[in-house]
Formats: C-alpha cells, structure tokens, sequence
C-alpha cells in the first residue's frame, strides 16, 4: 500500500483556503497529535518544496513555554504555518509587524493567538516580577490580571488559567486596535483572528 505523504502548500492550495478553513485545520491537526495519528510527512521533500518560496496558511502566536511546541501540537510540517512565540503571548510593534507581512504579504488567512495553562509568564504578571528586560513584558499583562480579580479570588487555583485566557482575548483586541491592516484584513473577510487555550495536561487545544 502506497502511503500518501503531506505536502507544504503552494500557491494554488493556499488561495482556495478560506479564513474558516485555516482555523478548521488548525483544529484537525490538534485532533491528530491529540490521536497520535500524525499525518506522513518527507521533511526532505519538504525542505526541497519550500527552497525558493513559502505559502503558510496560518500565523500561530504563541508562548515560548517549551511544553507547547506549536508545529507539533498542531501536527504541522515546513511551510505550513508561522509560528511567531513570546512569553505570554503578547504583541508589540515588531510581532505586529510580522503578521502583518505574514497575512497581507505571504497570504495567510487566520491568526490564531495561543494561550495554555500554567502559563509562567501569567504567574510572573501575577506576582509583580522584576527582572531586568523581563520588568516590561509582565507589566502588560498585569491590567488583565487585575481585570480578572475583579471577578474571582486570586488565591483561586484557577486564576491562574483565567488571567491566561482573558490575556488571549486582550491580546486579540490589541492586534485589531494597533494594526489597522490587520483590523482591516478581518473586516473584509480576507482573514480570520481568532483565540485558543492549549491544556499541558492533556495537550488539546480549546478554541475560544
């Protein structure tokens, strides 16, 4: 039996992706690593496809939590997906500008900002760290923290997560209020901007 092996795409599968259709495989490749049913790749070949051009058709902004490796959750190959990570998730000019080039450039047709539990950059927003560089990365996450304790109990086990959540959305309010292309990319229905929460325990993603 011949195994039919993925493909990155090109430039003809890339244009027939719909905003939809970019979150709905984002889903069906977390439900294949969740699975165990990875789908068959040649990274040689790969390599060899993607040599002189590259069609992604999502941009992925993660976490660097290393328990959250974004192509391997998502079972995606060379040339699928961008994958731009920061601790917490969040955005500023220069991530911006990377989704940005990544969408109205390269042709990407959703973001998807992903959050996960026991995220240690939460943790640090929540506790006031202070370290060198690391001072200003939490201080803009510490307003969601204090948004979301006006809601539940900090010393509630689940804080944590929620603080991690509702950082998702403020990050996704922020790309569409800082980045009139991208704003205006969504509104046109050229592309899609949407939310995600990946468990550590489990390794599912849960589309907000």
């Amino acid at each position: 039996m011949t195994t039919i092996l993925a493909r990155p795409q090109d430039g003809d599968s890339q244009a027939e992706i719909t905003p939809s259709d970019a979150i709905a495989m984002l889903r069906a490749g977390n439900r294949r690593f969740l699975d165990q049913a990875p789908l068959a790749r040649s990274w040689a070949d790969d390599i060899a496809a993607t040599a002189h051009g590259q069609y992604p058709y999502a941009v992925v902004l993660g976490c660097i939590d290393s328990r959250v490796p974004v192509e391997t959750v998502f079972d995606q190959g060379i040339g699928d997906i961008f994958t731009p990570r920061v601790a917490g998730n969040i955005v500023n000019e220069d991530l911006l500008g990377s989704m940005e080039f990544a969408c109205k450039l390269a042709g990407s047709k959703a973001i998807l900002v992903l959050g996960h539990t026991s995220c240690g950059a939460v943790k640090g927003a929540i506790g006031r760290a202070r370290l060198g560089n690391l001072t200003a990365l939490v201080t803009k996450i510490e307003p969601v923290v204090e948004q979301v304790a006006g809601s539940m109990d900090p010393e509630s086990p689940d804080f944590v997560d929620a603080v991690a959540e509702a950082n998702v959305i403020a990050t996704i309010e922020a790309i569409r209020s800082q980045s009139e292309v991208l704003a205006e990319m969504e509104q046109a229905g050229e592309i899609a901007i949407a939310g995600g929460m990946y468990d550590v325990s489990t390794g599912a993603v849960r589309f907000l």
